[in-house]
């Protein structure tokens, strides 16, 4: 039991710094991200709490997000040519004109 207890805190440390080392300067919120880093690396258990709930940017709109800028709508993926319909019906006119 102690040691499922301490590889989750591990988990949510290793989460923490990670994020806080990923934000952009810019987003985090009451203090500079190279003294948020510090934070999580020297206050151990408690500084990912104050990391999530002082530092890290509110709302969805980091980059990854899987939401857009509006908080509302997912941003639009990448197609294959087989999702294509333009592409298909170039493919299907070009196999009928071999024929």
């Amino acid at each position: 039991m102690p040691l499922l207890v301490g590889l989750a805190l591990l988990a949510f440390w290793l989460y923490c710094l990670f994020d806080a080392i990923t934000t952009p300067d810019e987003e985090t919120r009451n203090l500079p991200k190279l003294l948020w880093v510090l934070i999580v690396v020297l206050l151990v258990p408690v500084g990912g709490a104050f990391w999530l709930l002082l530092g890290r940017p509110s709302g969805p709109r980091r980059p990854g997000s899987l939401f857009s800028d509006d908080g509302l709508s997912r941003p639009e993926a990448p197609r294959g040519p087989d999702d294509d319909p333009e592409f298909l019906k170039e493919l299907d006119r070009r196999l009928r004109d071999e024929d």
